[in-house]
């Protein structure tokens, strides 16, 4: 049971790491040298993996939790706007209605993680 507890606790890490480096693969396809800097926000995460810190942890999670409600909001303004036959139609917007949701609740879950006594 131990494992599996230790890979629960490092799966929202994880995650952001992914969307990390998924992002700065899109942007260095057309940007170039200048998506580097995207590699910036993995730092973090990977610390928390690394050397885990109750403090970082629940900054991370406030901060995303923040940044989530932000894209929740502008997602559904985005759907309110959309004809109903480009909607059903449209495949990015099932997919970035998944990436909103699940930046959100692994947000949740790393604040779940800072709130326990133990890392």
């Amino acid at each position: 049971m131990t494992p599996l507890n230790k890979i629960t606790k490092t799966t929202p890490y994880l995650y952001f790491i992914v969307i990390t480096a998924y992002w700065f693969t899109e942007i260095n396809r057309t940007e170039g040298l200048s998506a580097y800097p995207i590699l910036l926000f993995a730092i973090p995460f990977l610390w928390q993996i690394i050397k885990p810190n109750k403090t970082l942890n629940f900054s991370l999670g406030i901060t995303f939790v923040c940044l989530s409600s932000y894209l929740i909001i502008g997602y559904l303004s985005k759907v309110v706007y959309f004809n109903p036959l480009i909607f059903s139609a449209n495949n990015t917007t099932f997919f970035s209605l998944l990436f909103v949701i699940t930046n959100f609740f692994m947000a949740m879950w790393i604040i779940k993680n800072s709130m326990r006594n133990t890392l």
